[in-house]
């Protein structure tokens, strides 16, 4: 991609979010979160320039982190709570592109200032850099930006790849990729996940910039695994009963599901979609027929509710908030990830995996290396239908030794990728890239 087709590309993004705006909110958010942003983060910046409390009135290191959105926060927390710790004083900004990231997170404690990340463009990443003044950069997964990477490059301001994945069939590694590639070579270090991608990178001579750290997202679902809280309500529905979670759902999801729940009332089903506009709430009411919402679940006390047709209470909870999710596989004897139905692939299996559940997914899982592991080693299970679910089900439930068994495998896998963030907060720190304890 030269640098003329990239500013046609930025030009058609900004007119397609426009074009599409009054319909589609993400569209829309994106649009509002991106008006004045220059002034509101000089606004906020300003403000945080004062000494951290309990520092000794020096200069702090501030650290920007970016996130194309949720997951890849979730990717990249792990080492920000881990700075940290080695430098209370230090001040974090978080940038997201997307709103569904930004708009989940912005009241997150962990960051001093949360901010939209401007459109690329070279007048804007020189004014957000010049606003932020940051001392580290992290950069997690993926989302690269040419100007805002040049930029940082052009400062010298160490700049890091934070769990980084790399594929051949990527536009770094095709004859038309020459501006991906120097996006490449603007990071200080690159963090990734396996050696898969060390290799790739050692084509393109980056090899000597290159450390194969594995998987933040390890250490996150473990950290949420062991200091979670409990959540009565959730527990109360499920009782004593056998129980399928059904977490980040699509319809074609819930296609496969509806029959087997819609036929055993013995069990409890707990299903979260992946989008929870009141369009999709309604069609997954409709495709699960004996089903309450988790709001009217609240509202009624946990109280039984008759449900359509002779069954005497609903056996599917719908989750119709945001933030439980991670939380709700604690509860399941049988656990299913959606996405793997659609082209974009299944989404985090390790949510559901840490806690030692068996994990079933639809077939698209060739981009995702955790979903292909955790099958090679036991714990995941492809279906490829509605047919083929319902038999795995079958067989799990009819044989707890089994489901045991898959579920001790899932738990070992997560907990044999721990300790990703150590290695880069070892390397942060090594290199005094962030001032330690303040000093």
């Amino acid at each position: 991609m030269s640098i003329i087709f990239y500013h046609v590309f930025l030009l058609l993004y900004k007119a397609g979010v426009r074009l599409i705006s009054p319909w589609n909110r993400k569209a829309k958010l994106w649009l509002e979160g991106r008006k004045g942003l220059l002034e509101k983060i000089k606004a906020e910046m300003e403000v945080g320039r004062a000494p951290r409390k309990g520092s000794d009135g020096g200069k702090y290191p501030v650290i920007w982190m970016h996130c194309a959105s949720l997951g890849e926060f979730e990717q990249g927390r792990p080492v920000i709570e881990g700075l940290r710790r080695e430098s209370p004083n230090c001040r974090i900004v978080l940038s997201f592109f997307s709103p569904s990231g930004y708009t989940t997170k912005k009241g997150y404690e962990g960051a001093d200032h949360i901010f939209y990340l401007p459109l690329d463009s070279p007048g804007n990443a020189r004014a957000f850099i010049d606003l932020v003044k940051p001392t580290l950069v992290l950069w997690v997964k993926y989302d690269y930006w040419y100007y805002f990477l040049v930029e940082l490059k052009k400062r010298n301001i160490p700049t890091l790849l934070i769990s980084g994945v790399f594929r051949p069939d990527q536009p770094f590694f095709r004859w038309y990729g020459r501006l991906h590639r120097y996006m490449l070579e603007c990071f200080t270090h690159l963090f990734v996940q396996t050696e898969a991608s060390r290799v790739l990178l050692g084509k393109l001579r980056l090899g000597d910039h290159v450390t194969v750290s594995g998987d933040t997202r390890f250490d996150r679902v473990i950290a949420i695994a062991e200091g979670g809280e409990p959540l009565p309500l959730i527990a109360a529905f499920c009782g004593s009963r056998p129980v399928i979670v059904a977490g980040s759902t699509w319809e074609e999801d819930e296609e496969e599901l509806d029959h087997y729940a819609n036929t055993h009332p013995e069990l409890r089903f707990i299903i979260a979609p992946h989008e929870m506009g009141e369009d999709r709430m309604r069609e997954v009411e409709r495709l699960f027929r004996h089903s309450i919402r988790y709001s009217v679940w609240v509202e009624g006390g946990q109280s039984p509710v008759v449900s359509k047709g002779s069954w005497p209470e609903p056996n599917v909870l719908i989750m119709d908030n945001i933030g439980m999710l991670s939380r709700l596989y604690r509860y399941a004897t049988i656990t299913y990830v959606g996405g793997g139905f659609g082209d974009d692939g299944v989404h985090n299996v390790l949510e559901a995996a840490v806690y030692g559940k068996p994990v079933v997914f639809g077939p698209v899982i060739e981009k995702y290396i955790e979903a292909v592991e955790l099958t090679e080693c036991g714990g995941g299970v492809i279906i490829d239908s509605a047919l083929e679910a319902e038999k795995v089900f079958d067989r799990l439930l009819g044989n707890p030794a089994e489901c045991q068994e898959t579920g001790e495998a899932s738990r070992a896998y997560v907990h044999s990728k721990k300790g990703a963030t150590e290695r880069i907060v070892r390397y942060i720190t090594s290199n005094r890239l962030v001032a330690r304890n303040g000093g």
